[in-house]
């Protein structure tokens, strides 16, 4: 019984490494965190308040470019834009979404035909942007996000 006794107590004894536990540091959660992380989708797109109502994320992401697109058409069709020659172009515009609602068209891709044509183009896309309703930053996780995106413009000769 004593041996049985003896073996017992150095068994506890020697088992109680199995118990102890691990801390694991916030930072080496924060690390294996971010591995996991996909930091290319925001979880909301930036939108409009005309884009609420909207459940799914790639409705409100179109609804922004509509409305976006609408607006410098309609800024664009009012003015008077005299050609020499006819124009089709696409322009590539850059844009970027603040976390607190600025638009900045950070770059353009505009062929030289339509620059030629059109010298103060990119002023007038510019122009068009001023009168911009609110724009909602982007979600990542519940935290406002910059977010970068690319916009198509076709321009087109209209008689």
């Amino acid at each position: 019984m004593k041996y049985f006794l003896v073996i017992l107590i150095f068994v506890l004894l020697s088992s109680c490494k199995y118990f102890d536990v691990k801390k694991t540091s916030s930072e080496a959660i924060l690390n294996e965190e971010l591995k996991t992380f996909n930091w290319d989708e925001v979880d909301a797109y930036p939108t409009f308040s005309k884009c609420d109502s909207l459940e799914q994320k790639h409705e409100k992401m179109y609804c922004f470019q509509y409305f976006l697109k609408k607006q410098i058409f309609n800024s664009l069709s009012k003015e008077v834009i005299v050609v020499t020659q006819d124009i089709s172009d696409t322009i590539q515009l850059k844009f970027q979404v603040s976390e607190t609602g600025d638009l900045t068209l950070l770059e353009t891709n505009i062929d030289s035909l339509t620059i030629a044509e059109i010298p103060n183009i990119q002023e007038l896309i510019v122009k068009s942007l001023d009168s911009l309703p609110t724009i909602y930053p982007a979600l990542k996780r519940g935290q406002q996000v910059k977010t970068e995106f690319e916009l198509p413009i076709i321009i087109i000769n209209v008689e």
